[in-house]
Formats: C-alpha cells, structure tokens, sequence
C-alpha cells in the first residue's frame, strides 16, 4: 500500500481509539512518578505549575468549541464529520487548535513525574500518534470541500498557532456548546491530579490518604457540576443552542 494511503488508515484506526491515549499515559506516567517520588522531593508550587499547563489546554480547547458551528470540532471516534470548513478565529491561526489543546492538557500529566525523559517522550509519542490523526482528518477535509480546505491550509499552521493571522470567529463565543462539550475536561484534570496525589500519599506514607486537599475539593466540585449539567442536559432545553450543537 502507498504510504499516503497507509499514513490515511492509520489515522483513521487512531483516530477511532484516540480517547485511549489518555489512559495509556496516565498509567505510563503514574508508574514513572511512583519511582521517582521515592528518590526526589517534588516541589507543591511545581504541581500546580502542572496543574496551571493542563488548565491552558482547557481553556484553548474552550475557545475553540466556543467558536464554532454544529457539526464540527466535535468529539466523535467513530466517523470524520465536518458541514462546514472552520477558518475564522483559533482556526485562522492553526489548522488544529484542539490537538493542541489536548497536547497541553495532557503535557501538565506529563510533567507530573518531574522526569524530563518521560516528558520528552509524551511529547515524541504525542505527535507521532496525532500526525498520523491529523493526516487522516485532512484527506477527509481535502476530498469534501476541495478547493475551499485547500487555500485555508496552505497558509495556516498545522500545530504551532501563528497569532499574527489571526480573523475575528464567525460565529459567537457560545457558552452553552461549551458547558455541554467541555464540561468533562475540567473534571478529567481533576482526576488525573488527584489519582497523583493519592499516589504519592501512598508511596511516601505507606497507606491511602490526601496530601492536598486542593484536589479532591475540585475533583467533587467538578462532579458535581458535571452530573448536575447532564440532568440539566436530558430533562430540559436550557442549555440548547440551535445550529451549535
């Protein structure tokens, strides 16, 4: 098989599993952190320098969903779906804005083992697994809207945003698509910070505690946002959007 056609399917089969690559992280930084922990002493203001990463990559991929039409800068695995090419605001200045967020997001777990050599490795093994992804995603764009997708992405960035494009959105910053599509992200960070500090409490201490009650706070808080929204979500229309969600 060609390679542009083998760069395709491969990017379609990541492209299916890619809400998988989290946990293969998490589980490759949790046990890299378990070893260090033991040998350095991590520092709290470093954590939240952590912590403060992956709440960047939130916020850029709250802009982004912020922006955009229904239909588009979705999170669906199992097909390629876009009624529109997006070319106003993040996507003015990059041509993948949410992979971006989500490479920060994730850099901020990352950098939780305070191991430079995972680090470096999250992020070669990040941009191996999305290139592929991001190559798929641009066949699928390329074929549907031609001509159009074409002239957009010959002047903007794959990855690394040029600000200096930048166009004012198309569409309205909406605040409901964005609690309906991004409320999970701040309790996956959540999540992830508290499972580390679980960890360490336990490594450290030899038995199950909290070490900063900083994050359990927030991981109940962001649940329960979380539940309560999706009440919200299914019993009444308040937080429809017609032609955004």
């Amino acid at each position: 098989m060609p390679l542009q056609e083998e760069m395709e399917k491969q990017g379609n089969f990541l492209f299916k599993y890619r809400g998988q690559l989290p946990v293969i992280i998490l589980i490759s930084a949790l046990i890299v952190f378990a070893i260090e922990i033991k040998n350095t002493s991590i520092p709290s203001s470093y954590i939240y320098i952590c912590f403060s990463v992956s709440i960047f990559g939130l916020l850029f991929r709250i802009y982004t969903v912020g922006h955009t039409p229904k239909n588009t800068s979705g999170r669906n695995t199992q097909e390629q779906i876009a009624d529109e090419v997006n070319t106003t605001g993040i996507y003015s200045t990059v041509r993948h804005p949410l992979y971006v967020g989500n490479f920060f997001m994730w850099l901020g777990a990352a950098m939780l083992t305070y191991n430079f050599w995972f680090i470096l490795f999250f992020i070669t093994f990040y941009w191996i697994y999305y290139e592929r992804i991001m190559f798929a995603e641009e066949q699928f764009l390329r074929k549907k809207f031609d001509q159009r997708y074409f002239d957009w992405a010959k002047q903007t960035p794959a990855f690394i945003p040029d600000f200096q494009k930048f166009i004012k959105p198309k569409y309205p910053f909406s605040l409901k698509k964005v609690i309906m599509k991004e409320v999970n992200g701040l309790l996956n960070i959540f999540i992830v910070f508290c499972l580390f500090d679980i960890a360490g409490y336990y490594i450290l201490n030899n038995k199950f505690g909290i070490g900063n009650y900083f994050w359990i706070i927030g991981l109940i808080s962001s649940l329960s946002a979380y539940i309560i929204l999706k009440i919200i979500s299914k019993s009444t229309s308040l937080l429809n959007d017609p032609g955004r969600i």
